[in-house]
């Protein structure tokens, strides 16, 4: 039972969608008015019968009355028979159309000799039989003794009205099933359209097209409309990932062109003729600026694309000057070094931000002011109302104003830093960390300096 029943499921499971719910359908519509037919068969014969044997039990009374007091036995319905037989089962009394034949069989009839009443049919509904009869026998008590009165009426009429509302029963449920059947193909068919069209824009999709959408309704908000919906912010992320991968390949295949013809040149000119040795030391370092340079533009592009492709970054609850202290640290010495102040400027709070991203960003920011700026460099933070405000500055001459616009760009550096070392991704990459945490990221000329602020929820 088990084994065929997983054999039908899983027949059933390998039928297509459309015909799988009009079966279903069909199925229970065919359930549905098979109960209604049913209920409304029963009332109507119960009704029907209740009729019939109304009729029958005040013809059996007429009867027994007759029989009680030797009168003539009255006719009755129209085709309603009597016979009147005694304890023995001989018949006394009879109606003409039965005669001599008796209408209780000798079991029924010492039944009804020792008191009991007997109901039988005779002929059947289906097949269609003739002379169809509902009988009722009862004993009656005579001064002659005990007698059996035995009355009959016709079911003629009852059967043929049953009959035609079984037809009638029949043809509703069918006309009806069919609808059902044709109406659930139809809808199923126009509520699986979007999904069959989802698909070809999938296939295409799949087939090398580029920039699709699949066309989902905007005035819908059903099951069907969410998928499209869906499947279209899924394109979104896939078309930004490819962006991001073209974007990625693009910027290092253009930033590592340059080191690597260095690098190239400069052992082209080592191998040319014979060096000496402080020479050799010479070209070496400066292979070993230029690798340097690689493996940090590397590392910054790398950065960059884990910022991009990450839904979320890992946010953890800090304390707020235990971060920038962290951040700050590795350039006290270099601050030291060329005369300059590096201070911080925060107040105690916690902040649930990632710690790593952000010291990376702090980081960046200041390298850039040692780089690029000139006098003390301030590194400021509060929190007010869930946000953080952060903001490094420093006293030099600011930025280019035809550079700020494009500050945060990529490869994006000032005429007077072209030259300097760095790549041009520092200021790119502090904006992906404030983007990645919600935020964003500012650049301006203050009038004593240039200044960076993040603004991020924390």
């Amino acid at each position: 039972m088990s084994v065929s029943g997983g054999r039908g499921r899983a027949w059933f499971g390998r039928l297509p969608v459309v015909t799988r719910l009009v079966l279903s359908v069909a199925v229970t519509m065919s359930l549905v008015l098979a109960g209604t037919a049913g209920l409304v068969y029963e009332r109507v014969q119960a009704a029907l019968d209740r009729q019939l044997d109304d009729d029958l039990s005040a013809y059996q009374r007429s009867v027994d009355a007759a029989v009680r007091t030797h009168g003539a036995l009255p006719a009755g319905p129209d085709g309603a028979l009597h016979q009147v037989l005694d304890a023995r089962g001989t018949v006394l009394r009879s109606s003409a159309a039965v005669r001599d034949e008796r209408l209780l069989t000798p079991v029924e009839v010492d039944a009804v000799a020792h008191g009991r009443t007997v109901r039988r049919e005779i002929g059947s509904l289906v097949p269609i039989t003739p002379d169809t009869l509902r009988l009722r026998a009862d004993r009656v008590t005579t001064g002659a003794g005990p007698r059996i009165a035995v009355t009959a009426l016709p079911r003629g009429h009852r059967d043929e009205a049953l009959r035609e509302l079984l037809a009638q029963l029949a043809l509703a449920s069918g006309l009806t099933l069919v609808a059902a059947s044709y109406v659930g193909y139809r809808t199923a068919r126009a509520a699986l359209r979007p999904v069959e069209r989802y698909r070809r824009g999938a296939a295409t999709l799949a087939d090398g097209a580029q920039n699709l959408r699949l066309d989902v309704p905007v005035d819908r908000d059903d099951e069907i409309t969410r998928l499209g919906h869906t499947l279209n912010r899924m394109l979104d992320r896939l078309e930004a990932s490819t962006a991001r991968e073209h974007r990625f390949i693009a910027d290092a295949s253009h930033e590592l062109r340059t080191p690597l013809s260095l690098l190239r040149a400069e052992l082209d000119v080592a191998l040319h003729r014979p060096r000496s040795a402080e020479e050799l030391a010479e070209t070496l370092r400066s292979v070993d600026a230029e690798v340097q340079r690689l493996i940090d533009l590397s590392n910054a592009l790398l950065d960059l694309e884990e910022l991009g492709s990450t839904e979320h970054v890992s946010r953890a609850p800090g304390a707020l000057t235990g971060l920038l202290d962290a951040a700050v640290a590795p350039h006290l010495r270099t601050a030291r070094r060329a005369g300059r102040t590096l201070t911080v400027e925060a107040e105690p709070a916690t902040v649930d931000v990632d710690a790593r991203w952000l010291r990376s960003a702090v980081g960046n920011l200041v390298d850039n002011a040692l780089r690029h700026g000139h006098g003390a460099i301030r590194v400021t933070a509060a929190v007010e109302e869930g946000r953080m405000r952060l903001r490094v500055m420093d006293g030099g001459p600011g930025f280019p104003p035809d550079f700020l616009p494009r500050a945060f760009d990529r490869f994006a550096r000032a005429e007077a830093s072209r030259t300097s070392e760095g790549s041009g991704l520092g200021l790119a990459f502090v904006r992906a960390v404030a983007v990645a945490h919600g935020g964003t990221a500012h650049a301006e000329n203050t009038g004593r300096g240039a200044a960076v602020t993040l603004d991020l929820p924390c």
